[in-house]
């Protein structure tokens, strides 16, 4: 049987089967194609199916492979396909058997580059944008003073520990936390269903509304933030009747939601930031409107007592009526000097029993703003005092006119002249005591904190420091080699010396009352020609 068939075959190539064929052929583009990076549009795409895998298709202008991404890879996948999307895949292909095709298994999918991102991006910002979505006018303002805050982003990442520890520390009100992922597969939905569920909440239930939303993120690429230019984001915040602050990324990173948000914050930080005030700033703010408004209400009641008592006596001459606000305008010039200093006195006081719980490094940082600060007010508060004197001279000298060619009309005028007289006095007492003390004891509290920074206080206490040859401080005398040229900086100037391992110098000698103050010696540069000496320290 064996010789029949093989004299009747026309040929003597190897038989195979149908299997044996597609397997061989698989097996073959498996091991020539086990790692391939495939760069192609991708078309056919309609999301993922219902087993979890992705099939589409990528293609260029003159071929087109199909391609599928499984389950397991599809959800670690740092972006979601999208139809049309330029992408380079990175795989293996292989063969379908059972309909004689080939495919690309997808391992790892990124974007062809920045420029297809940023046009897909691009294309998204024109169509919300023309739908209105970013329209000025239809964003809210913050409350001024929220009581819940409600913040959208990662329970495990420092962002929400920033945001909680700056608004503890600026004004503590409650803060509800919704978790949600922030970046890769279904990052997006999880933050627009966030921001939905916060506005489903209905004011006076057992979970209380917040007055303002948070959505927060940390720095990262484009597309690490892309799940923030998910349309379905997008549309969540511009549809939120909660006022809403993006705080996605740093302060170069922007995203669709920043546009569709009532009001971005360059950092999560800046967010917390934006949401409350500061509760110390309003206290003091509170206190101090308060004592104002005490303040002007016993002025004004003395004023209007000294008025009745003014009408019940004849009408008084021009120099009668004028004596008062002169005196009280000199008694208030004469005690401004000793006001200020005893105001100058309690506030160092004041100043001195804060000072410790201060840090040097905040105050440090703030001086440089409080300094010119403190000149705008000063140069502010002169000019105010100047044109007031002026202005007040100069009414009083129209008024000496008026009563001097117009004596019929004195009783007329005495009324008036009077009332303003005391505006005049009243606004004049309370701009110079004011601005003068405010100004003297803020230029009073710089220049203390500016001595007590320095360390040359330091050096007047007895201390010294010691610098190498480069002019670098020196803090261990292991640093040091002997023979090696320091100098040595006192209070009252430097000087130079040679480390060696002599004996210590003997303790300097108290001179008697009567002897009098010896020179001090200069130290002579070394000659270059001398060999080096053994020097001392001292």
């Amino acid at each position: 049987m064996s010789s029949f068939f093989e004299s009747d075959s026309p040929t003597n190539l190897a038989e195979y089967s149908v299997s044996e064929l597609s397997g061989s052929i698989k097996r073959t583009v498996e091991s020539a194609f086990d790692q391939v990076r495939v760069r192609g549009e991708i078309s056919g795409y309609r999301g993922p199916h219902s087993s979890g895998h992705a099939y589409f298709s990528l293609k260029d202008d003159r071929a087109r492979i199909d391609a599928v991404i499984w389950k397991g890879t599809f959800s670690k996948l740092k972006f979601r396909p999208e139809e049309g999307m330029e992408v380079i895949a990175t795989g293996k292909v292989t063969t379908f058997p059972g309909s004689s095709k080939y495919q690309i298994v997808i391992e790892t999918l990124e974007p062809a580059g920045a420029g297809a991102l940023m046009a897909l991006l691009e294309e998204r910002k024109r169509k919300l944008s023309a739908e209105g979505l970013f329209d000025a006018d239809r964003k809210r303002r913050l409350p001024f003073l929220p009581k819940v805050i409600g913040v959208v982003t990662s329970p495990t990442g420092a962002v929400i520990r920033d945001i909680l520890h700056r608004i503890s520390d600026r004004f503590p009100v409650h803060v509800l936390v919704w978790p949600v992922k922030v970046q890769g597969e279904g990052s997006g939905d999880e933050v627009a269903n966030a921001i939905r569920g916060f506005n489903e909440f209905m004011p006076g239930g057992p979970v209380p509304r917040p007055d303002v939303l948070i959505v927060a993120r940390g720095g990262g690429s484009l597309e690490d933030l892309w799940s923030f230019n998910d349309e379905a984001v997008v549309r969540a915040a511009a549809a939120s009747e909660i006022p809403l602050i993006s705080a996605v990324g740093h302060e170069t990173d922007w995203t669709l939601i920043d546009y569709a948000a009532d009001i971005r914050a360059p950092t999560p930080t800046g967010a917390a930031e934006m949401a409350v005030p500061v509760k110390a700033e309003l206290e003091a703010q509170l206190a101090s409107l308060a004592a104002r408004l005490q303040g002007g209400v016993g002025r004004q009641m003395d004023q209007r007592r000294q008025s009745v008592r003014a009408l019940l006596r004849a009408l008084p001459s021009l120099d009668q009526l004028l004596a008062l606000p002169r005196r009280r305008f000199d008694e208030a010039a004469a005690g401004l000097g000793r006001g200020l200093e005893l105001n100058t006195l309690n506030k160092r006081r004041a100043f001195e029993r804060t000072a410790s719980h201060l840090r040097p490094d905040v105050l440090s940082n703030r001086i440089v703003e409080r300094r010119q600060m403190l000149g705008e007010r000063m140069s502010r508060a002169e000019r105010t005092v100047e044109r007031m004197i002026d202005r007040a001279r100069a009414r009083i000298g129209r008024a000496d006119a008026v009563f001097a060619t117009l004596p019929s009309r004195l009783a007329t005028q005495t009324g008036r002249a009077r009332d303003h007289l005391g505006n005049l006095s009243r606004h004049a007492d309370t701009a110079i005591r004011h601005q003068l003390v405010r100004a003297r004891g803020e230029l009073v509290a710089q220049e203390r904190i500016l001595q007590s920074l320095s360390y040359k206080n330091v050096l007047k206490r007895g201390y010294a420091v010691v610098r190498d040859e480069a002019d670098r401080p020196v803090s261990l005398a292991a640093a040091l080699t002997t023979g090696a040229a320091i100098s040595i900086e006192f209070a009252d100037g430097r000087v130079g010396a040679v480390t060696g391992d002599g004996p210590a110098a003997p303790s300097p000698t108290v001179p008697p009352a009567d002897t009098p103050p010896q020179k001090k010696r200069v130290a002579k540069p070394a000659d270059p020609a001398d060999p080096p000496k053994q020097g001392s320290l001292f």
